[in-house]
């Protein structure tokens, strides 16, 4: 054994060539944690004065080959100076250098995922062959950083400048046949092949085959392109990425200066501007909340993990209703390999629900995202029905049907009778109370909600709603499942809009006393959208659907009156009694037309100023903090309390469901996260400011105690 520790160990195999094998002890993958970073900076010394050797294959004893960065250290890290985090990268930097400066050729084995660090220590590397199970890539900007172990540096001078700011700027994690076609690997073998195919090359390159000194030479020495070219090269890409990061995620548009930068320059040069970069980038407000975001998601999937272990098995699962929301859920858990039964009470519904799979279908195979046998395939596995008759073997069955009480409960009632004692029943509610809906249940143990978001296949989160009497084997094999159709569960609490509609009508609160008190609705829209949400209030509205909302708005106000019930008659309630149901009617408070692709898009309608005439006060300008303040602080006094009351049990759950389910801004990390970023007690300061408009503006006691202590909710 040539070196031997915890991460890494490095081992002869033939005729001078050693293996240095990435194997990290008590994690089931490796990662560039700071003991690994010490380890391969002793591993490549250690190498190095063994005179023996005359060549090094890279490996993995994982099924991943290097996933990154340890990303748990970061947000402690980020608390260092800007120069500390630099000197922190330039230290780390000098185990890759080593490995790229050993005095042998060096190849890395890609067995399974590299990215970030993982790819970097690849590309330090001489050369690269790839197994066909593996993906590799650079998606530090997405954490609003940019590559810190030398990617910035070495990707433009192995691929050029055009390839390099596609992989790093966009942060994809791409399939062999991307990579060998645009240059990051030398080689694709099929994963039997791999070591062996790693070592040949070893071997080519020992024996004067291939000149491994003059491949190495070009990512030690500035980027060849002229001066004039390369400014041309970098200033057509800057363009691009600029348009397509927008101004609230800097990392892509600073990965490209940097690169820029360092063009001609060359490697330890070129190193310390990339240093600097990640540090500057590691300070920003905005890689603090997509750091944390990655961390949450992490703990979201952790808690599933522990849920799954109590679940039963879905092997045949039901939806009741065949409508576009029903077709969504049966599409997507055929699509991920379950079986479903579709029912509804009329043959046309069937045939819309099974129009609607078929259309989500039409468009993978028309993308060449799946082959017309697989869609066929997938249909075959959903079986439209009238009747109840094989409900005795279905594990779950999904309601669906008209949101409407006195629909639903017999429904339920009737479900219950067909299917075997331990199906699960959910409802896809998504606002009436599970315990409600369960009270003439038999067996109200195995009945939950499970809330999806519309459109189906494209919004990741499902709600999965506890009742009073809902067992932990009920929410155990609900959450399993939701899983399985490639969703991200989270286990709510049952009260009035659960926790995502509880929170989003709060928002819609303030958006209709903004309006009442002289607002413009577009120019809301329009600072709404720069904070940096998908779209403005009165689009979402208009997109959810005015009566869906008008309906949920009358459920929050019976459930929570002391803050969700108006003295006074909003807009939404004026376009709901004139039929501007929104998108679905083509009208609601915008327009909507088609555009030349056959799209929607929405158009400002000076109708909707005159019918809301009469319920909106006179005309006023209002700053835009003002129009953030009042909109984000009632949804974000709704977050703090449906946290105090463990509607929500964690942080986590609490602010990856909103930017799951409605969109928050991502890199402002969710709405916990965002009080933290404004501080606590001046957050608080900003509630009383607006305290006359009423109980969505007061904090709690718990929230006022927290700004006294200086307390933070990610602290």
């Amino acid at each position: 054994m040539v070196y031997e520790g915890k991460a890494i160990t490095v081992k002869p195999l033939e005729d001078g060539i050693v293996e240095l094998n990435f194997d990290l002890q008590g994690e089931s993958v490796n990662k560039f944690n700071k003991l690994t970073l010490d380890e391969l900076k002793a591993a490549a010394a250690a190498v190095a004065k063994d005179s023996s050797v005359t060549g090094m294959i890279v490996t993995s004893a994982k099924d991943v080959f290097i996933v990154g960065a340890d990303i748990t250290e970061f947000l402690e890290m980020f608390k260092l100076s800007e120069a500390e985090i630099a000197e922190w990268g330039l230290e780390a930097n000098k185990a890759f250098n080593a490995i790229e400066d050993l005095p042998f050729p060096t190849v890395s084995a890609i067995n399974g995922i590299a990215l970030g660090g993982g790819l970097e220590m690849c590309l330090a590397t001489d050369f690269r062959v790839m197994s066909t199970a593996a993906q590799i890539g650079l998606p530090e900007t997405k954490l609003g950083i940019n590559p810190g172990f030398g990617g910035t540096v070495r990707l433009p001078r192995i691929v050029g400048v055009d390839n390099a700011v596609e992989w790093i700027a966009a942060g994809g994690q791409h399939k062999p046949e991307k990579a060998i076609k645009d240059g990051v690997v030398d080689a694709v073998v099929e994963p039997a092949l791999l070591k062996d195919a790693a070592i040949a090359l070893v071997k080519q390159c020992q024996e004067g085959k291939i000149d491994y000194k003059a491949k190495r030479q070009e990512k030690l020495d500035p980027l060849k392109l002229p001066p004039m070219e390369n400014m041309m090269a970098f200033q057509s890409c800057m363009g691009m990425v600029a348009q397509q990061a927008g101004k609230n995620y800097p990392a892509p548009m600073q990965a490209v200066k940097s690169m820029q930068a360092a063009a001609g320059m060359k490697r330890d040069q070129a190193l310390e501007i990339e240093a600097k970069a990640f540090a500057k980038l590691s300070k920003t407000s905005v890689a603090e909340a997509l750091v944390g975001l990655f961390l949450n998601d992490q703990a979201l999937k952790k808690t599933a993990s522990k849920w799954e272990k109590q679940a039963s098995d879905i092997k045949l699962a039901a939806v009741l209703g065949a409508g576009i929301m029903g077709g969504g859920i049966a599409h997507q858990s055929a699509s991920k390999g379950t079986p479903i039964i579709m029912k509804d009470i009329a043959e046309p519904a069937l045939d819309l629900g099974m129009a609607e799979a078929t259309k989500l279908l039409s468009k993978r195979v028309d993308r060449k995202k799946m082959k017309p046998a697989k869609m066929g395939q997938i249909l075959s596995s959903i079986r439209p029905t009238l009747n109840y008759g094989d409900f005795g073997g279905v594990d779950i069955v999904i309601e669906a049907v008209v949101e409407n009480e006195k629909v639903k409960k017999p429904v339920l009632e009737e479900t219950e009778k067909h299917v075997g004692e331990n199906t699960i029943i959910a409802s896809n509610t998504s606002t009436i109370s599970i315990t409600r809906l369960a009270t003439d249940l038999k067996r109200p143990e195995n009945f939950v909600g499970m809330h999806f978001f519309n459109p189906v296949h494209m919004m990741p989160l499902v709600e999965v709603i506890r009742g009073e009497k809902s067992s932990d084997k009920a929410i155990a094999t609900t959450v399993a499942y939701a899983k399985k159709m490639g969703k991200t569960p989270v286990v709510v609490n049952d009260c009035p809009g659960f926790y995502v509609n509880r929170v989003l009508f709060p928002y819609f609160g303030g958006f209709g006393l903004l309006l009442r008190d002289g607002a413009d609705f577009v120019k809301v829209d329009k600072v709404l959208e720069r904070f940096g949400w998908p779209m403005g209030p009165a689009y979402l509205m208009d997109v959810v659907g005015i009566d869906t909302g008008v309906h949920a708005a009358a459920v929050m106000a019976e459930g929570f009156p002391e803050r969700m019930s108006y003295d006074f008659k909003d807009a939404t309630t004026v376009m709901y009694d004139n039929k501007r149901l929104g998108q679905k009617t083509d009208v609601g408070y915008y327009k909507y037309e088609l555009d030349k692709k056959g799209k929607k898009k929405k158009v400002v309608d000076e109708t909707t100023y005159e019918l809301i005439k009469p319920v909106v006060g006179e005309p006023k300008e209002f700053d835009d903090q003002e129009v953030i303040d009042r909109l984000m602080i009632p949804m974000c006094l709704e977050v703090a309390r449906c946290l105090e009351e463990n509607i929500v049990s964690s942080v986590a759950d609490a602010d990856m469901a909103l930017i799951m389910g409605v969109g928050f801004p991502p890199f402002r990390g969710g709405a916990l996260r965002y009080i933290d970023s404004i501080g606590v007690a001046a957050f608080v300061e900003a509630c009383d400011k607006y305290a006359d408009l009423g109980g969505l503006y007061h904090p709690t006691e718990k929230l006022r105690e927290m700004a006294k202590n200086g307390e933070s909710f990610y602290s």
